[in-house]
């Protein structure tokens, strides 16, 4: 994919959407941190119901850890893998206090050492909470890159790097939330919805779906 393709993909995603945020319902670094951790192989809707419970009673390190893991659990329950979720939830809020005076670092190696926090996490958190241009490979985003050959790559981290490499700056702090949502809407896994998307000419996908299709 060429240079111009790739800036005019972006430019009707930010037509589209100018202002794109996340699905996850947050006011804090703190619990946008936790809200991504509980977000693993969940959905952004599962966690948000989970959360609008349990933030009123533990939105910081500090009331998290005296919530405790028990005490956790039944707010999360809900949510799949949720005694590990809890069990990092509560280690990462223990870590903040002792290593970050209970504030959420802005730093990306300080944050991959937090646990339950990988690499996609930290990068949500840089973006989100503080603006930052990094770019979170999450399964939608892989899918996306691949299929419309925006960043093509075996794993992750390559499509993260050629995502880095091949966006252009105007557009990088954006493009992690506009690959999500056209991943997630539109770009879908078993039946992409190619006769809705704004891409649609741009995108290498080969085998790209018909009206018809999206019928049956």
């Amino acid at each position: 994919m060429n240079p111009a393709k790739r800036m005019e993909i972006f430019a009707r995603l930010r037509r589209q959407n100018p202002n794109p945020r996340s699905e996850l319902e947050y006011r804090t670094a703190y619990e946008l941190l936790v809200a991504v951790v509980l977000s693993a192989q969940a959905t952004d809707k599962s966690v948000n119901l989970a959360t609008a419970r349990l933030f009123p009673v533990a939105n910081t390190p500090q009331a998290m850890l005296k919530l405790g893991e028990a005490g956790l659990i039944p707010y999360i329950q809900s949510i799949g893998l949720f005694r590990t979720k809890a069990k990092n939830v509560v280690a990462l809020s223990r870590q903040l206090i002792e290593a970050h005076g209970g504030t959420v670092p802005a730093d990306h190696d300080a944050l991959t050492r937090l646990p339950g926090v990988g690499r996609k996490t930290a990068n949500v958190v840089l973006n989100v909470a503080f603006r930052q241009p990094t770019i979170a490979v999450d399964t939608h985003i892989f899918r996306v890159a691949n299929r419309t050959g925006l960043a093509p790559g075996k794993t992750p981290e390559e499509v993260e790097r050629k995502l880095m490499k091949f966006t252009p700056e105007e557009f990088r702090h954006d493009a992690h939330h506009w690959l999500i949502l056209h991943g997630r809407y539109i770009c879908q896994a078993r039946k992409p919805l190619c006769p809705k998307c704004i891409i649609v000419d741009l995108c290498e996908y080969r085998r790209k779906t018909k009206p018809e299709e999206l019928e049956s």
